[in-house]
């Protein structure tokens, strides 16, 4: 047990002999109150003053069986102060209270439940890439590991309402379970799907036919990696030159070219205007790939006069510096003084 909980229990337990002791006293002895408060604290504290009032023969053996259980107790609650401050639980008690106000101040953030092989994966990746996120893991030796990669983390089940509250869900943009049991998944899923009904949950298959199992409880994306890597193995033999090119256009190592997402905001000044119009091909230089609607359809390779709408995504493929200043551009609304010199520039070529 967590020597803090020992001693929690402990301070309980003396609580309780102060209040019956208290209550023996003025029911054996007849005294009142304090004295009867005061003389089991003396008891208890083995202090050695003298008895308040002279004692029956009932109050003696009474306070024989209360010196013995408090020095018991007391015994023990000195070992466990002892314990916490010489193994350093002290100092990991501070630590979790900072870790837990650091979970409690996040919003927005992903909740990664399991800290596996595909889980390091995907921390490894959100960490890359900025993401706030916070990692639930019940297993002690996946514990040391992010004790060493100093990932905010949470020891708990995820299946569990309340280690999902303690995670910030109903705060959370979304959720990715990736455990090795299928069925802790589904769990999982039905347990933050109820918690939050609006969060974005994405879960790992592993067995054949577990994918419609988790998309019944809840799943928004089930992912199984045995297919993915199938599938990639085949297709490197297949067709190696193309996997080569998406491995570099979404390869964070590759900083030549990127494939990145834009989400075209409500304000955006683009909205409305079509691919030519917006000059994204011509004056920034890159390519847009395809375009997600708002209502879901992908349109691959958009001709030039596809019409940009609000909470559009671009698919956008070119270098890095290119990308950052089109999510520039696509934030701006149509009043910014950028934006307008962007348009006269393009009007000009």
């Amino acid at each position: 047990m967590d020597p803090v909980r020992h001693l929690k229990i402990s301070f309980a337990v003396l609580l309780m002999l102060i209040s019956g002791g208290t209550i023996g006293y003025m029911s054996i002895e007849g005294w009142r109150l304090l004295d009867a408060a005061y003389m089991t604290v003396i008891t208890l504290g083995t202090v050695g003053f003298k008895e308040v009032h002279d004692l029956s023969d009932g109050g003696k053996l009474f306070t024989m069986g209360l010196i013995v259980v408090g020095v018991s107790v007391l015994s023990y609650i000195v070992g466990s102060l002892a314990q916490i401050m010489f193994e350093g639980q002290f100092e990991r008690i501070l630590g979790r209270k900072k870790v837990e106000k650091r979970i409690g101040a996040l919003t927005g953030h992903y909740i990664i439940c399991g800290f596996g092989r595909i889980g390091s994966l995907i921390c490894k990746e959100f960490k890359t890439n900025g993401v706030e996120f916070v990692i639930i893991e019940k297993h002690a030796e996946a514990m040391e590991r992010l004790e060493e990669d100093d990932y905010l983390h949470m020891k708990g089940d995820a299946t569990l309402d309340e280690t999902l509250l303690k995670a910030g869900i109903n705060r959370a943009k979304g959720l990715i379970s990736v455990v090795t049991s299928d069925t802790e998944n589904v769990y999982i899923t039905l347990t933050a799907r109820g918690l939050n009904p609006d969060l974005y949950i994405m879960a790992r298959s592993g067995e054949e036919g577990s994918d419609i199992k988790l998309k019944r409880a809840g799943a928004n994306k089930v992912v199984s990696p045995y297919t993915i890597g199938g599938n990639r193995m085949a297709q490197s033999i297949l067709r190696p030159n193309v996997v080569d090119f998406i491995e570099i256009a979404t390869g964070h190592e590759h900083l030549e070219l990127q494939m990145e997402e834009i989400n075209i905001p409500a304000h955006s000044a683009f909205v409305g205007e079509t691919l030519v119009s917006s000059g994204f091909r011509k004056e920034i230089g890159v390519i847009i790939v395809g375009i997600k609607k708002s209502h879901g359809k992908m349109v691959f390779n958009p001709h030039s006069h596809t019409k940009i709408d609000e909470r559009d995504t671009l698919i956008v493929l070119g270098d890095p510096a290119s990308i950052h200043k089109l999510e520039d551009l696509v934030a701006r609304p149509a009043s910014d003084e950028v934006i307008k010199q962007h348009r006269k520039e393009s009007h000009e070529k």
